[in-house]
């Protein structure tokens, strides 16, 4: 190879952006390679808090990360625009053309040359095909949906304001997202009472339906038991077991045909990557999408291409099945590949991957939080909640600030939340 190794990274979620960081760095300390990170989007937001966007109770403009001042800042660069194919022979990436919202053409189609290619596109909900969801049910898998839903939320909340009704909500999915959502939802109208209708959240109905016999079904059972009981506190109907079979404008059916009503529907089940990675290029995939890798986190059938996060399948050894997607496995396989990579560029051989389970988290707005704290450290295994919880909830999205940005920038975007809370709504109005 005559010149610096060209590495791209396709997707700027929680392990693309933290690894283009990480090997950023390391081009600045005499590392010869080029990173370069292609997104779709021009920002970027932590996943878990998508949520808290679509409900209005924090404010993206504070949480959003530029990919362009974000790469000046750490020695890679930024491509804008989606991945739709692959060359592994020419070992380019195809890039879709990008238009403005009137259609108009800004970029043509382009190629990206690699030396290295790494994967980090993400997942997204799975309707399974079910008959109605995509043209009647919000998907919150991205900041543009999640802004789209809140400016929808707010236009039938106020409808349901003006016009005296119920304001029913129907959550399929009780994973993380769908029981965070909900709590998020309560808290925002809790909020909002105070703002002119003290009756607001009182016409809240909301239905989380949940195919599997408990929610958060990946947690261990008593963070499940204990969020069931605090949304059922909350005057939610949380149905288990229970399949959805369609959805209209009116609602989802479920069972034999019964009908949840709702004013506005959510899809927060399921997991799979991006269509096109489907046997893309000759890759070997799951039935979801997801690019198979060895325990290195290479693709099976290419070294130089390598997949993180939910967008990857890596079933470790003795292990029952793949590691889940989640926002724990993907900084864990990111600061991995920018341990061993610049190495593996030299010569040296590729480490294999070593999970480590930090426990589980999950939080419900400002009522509670519970959580695990994992197979490490003095209280493995321990159960915590309340306060100690969801200060613990809040460090994952702190540490990983200082994980991209610095000790410095971390500290003063950490004071500059606490400032905006004291001059500014806690939700959003308009």
């Amino acid at each position: 190879m005559t010149h610096p190794a060209r590495i791209v990274i396709v997707g700027g979620g929680i392990a693309g952006i933290l690894l283009a960081t990480k090997l950023g760095r390391e081009i600045r300390n005499g590392l010869a390679a080029t990173v370069t990170l292609v997104d779709i989007s021009a920002t970027h937001i932590w996943k878990p808090m998508l949520h808290t966007i679509a409900a209005g109770t924090r404010d993206v403009n504070l949480q959003q990360v530029s990919f362009i001042a974000h790469a000046a800042a750490h020695g890679y660069a930024y491509q804008p625009g989606a991945m739709c194919g692959l060359d592994r022979e020419r070992k380019q990436v195809q890039v879709a053309e990008i238009r403005a919202a009137n259609g108009e053409k800004v970029l043509d189609a382009r190629t990206i040359d690699y030396d290295v290619l790494v994967l980090a596109l993400g997942s997204r909900a799975n309707d399974f095909g079910t008959q109605g969801v995509a043209q009647h049910a919000h998907f919150i898998d991205s900041q543009a949906q999640a802004e789209a839903f809140n400016e929808i939320l707010r236009a039938r909340l106020f409808r349901s304001i003006a016009r005296d009704q119920r304001f029913r909500v129907a959550i399929v999915g009780g994973g993380a997202t769908g029981v965070e959502l909900a709590a998020e939802l309560s808290s925002l109208l809790d909020i909002a009472s105070g703002y002119g209708d003290p009756t607001v959240r009182q016409r809240l109905e909301l239905t989380l339906i949940e195919s599997s016999p408990r929610i958060l079904a990946s947690f261990p059972p008593n963070i499940s038991a204990s969020s069931e009981t605090l949304l059922t506190r909350m005057g939610f109907s949380v149905l288990t077991q229970t399949r959805v079979t369609g959805a209209t404008a009116d609602g989802f059916f479920h069972g034999s045909g019964d009908l949840v009503p709702a004013d506005l529907m959510v899809w927060a089940a399921g997991v799979k990557a991006p269509e096109f990675l489907a046997g893309l290029a000759g890759l070997e995939t799951t039935h979801s999408n997801q690019l198979v890798t060895r325990a290195t986190l290479q693709a099976t059938r290419d070294d130089q291409i390598f997949a993180l996060g939910d967008c990857s399948s890596l079933t470790l050894r003795n292990a029952e099945r793949a590691l889940p997607p989640t926002a724990q496995v993907a900084t864990q396989q990111a600061e991995h590949l920018a341990k061993t990579l610049p190495a593996w560029l030299t010569g040296a051989p590729l480490q294999d991957f070593a999970y480590h389970d930090f426990g589980s988290l999950v939080s419900l707005a400002n009522y509670d939080a519970f959580g695990t704290l994992g197979k490490f450290g003095f209280f493995k295994g321990g159960f915590i909640k309340g306060r100690l919880a969801q200060l613990s909830h809040a460090m994952l999205y702190r540490r990983h600030q200082q994980a991209i940005h610095g000790v410095g920038k971390a500290t003063l975007l950490l004071a500059a939340d606490g400032l905006n809370r004291l001059t500014q709504p806690p939700i959003r109005l308009a």
